[in-house]
């Protein structure tokens, strides 16, 4: 059975920093392709940032960018969402997410496995 578990989210201040994890097991993870999406009620999944099989090739959205690192540990099955800097719009579920191809990082329904998403609050 696939599971995808994410951890790390919770209540900050605008400026502060959340660290993100996410415990993948039940595939190959080294040969999955994962990625960070977020949530806002009433809204669609946003893509967040994505990593290759490798670790290499990250790939943000521009309201990542400069701001978000995306890694992986291929020994410990885990995918990671370092977010500094963040602002009042990070305020999200965080879904981690996971796929075969290589393609197409941005697409939500690219995406075969999805965990059940952690809570990110960022206050004033």
């Amino acid at each position: 059975q696939v599971q995808l578990v994410e951890s790390g989210g919770g209540l900050v201040q605008a400026g502060a920093s959340l660290s993100l994890s996410c415990v993948v097991s039940g595939l190959s993870f080294r040969h999955y392709s994962v990625a960070w999406f977020r949530q806002i009620p009433g809204k669609e999944r946003e893509f967040v940032a994505a990593v290759s099989r490798s670790g290499g090739s990250p790939n943000y959205a521009d309201s990542a960018m400069g701001r978000f690192t995306v890694s992986r540990d291929n020994t410990k099955n885990t995918v990671y969402l370092q977010m500094n800097s963040l602002k009042l719009e990070d305020t999200a579920v965080y879904f981690c997410s996971a796929k075969l191809s290589p393609n197409n990082v941005q697409v939500s329904t690219a995406y075969n496995y999805w965990g059940r998403g952690t809570q990110g609050t960022v206050s004033s």
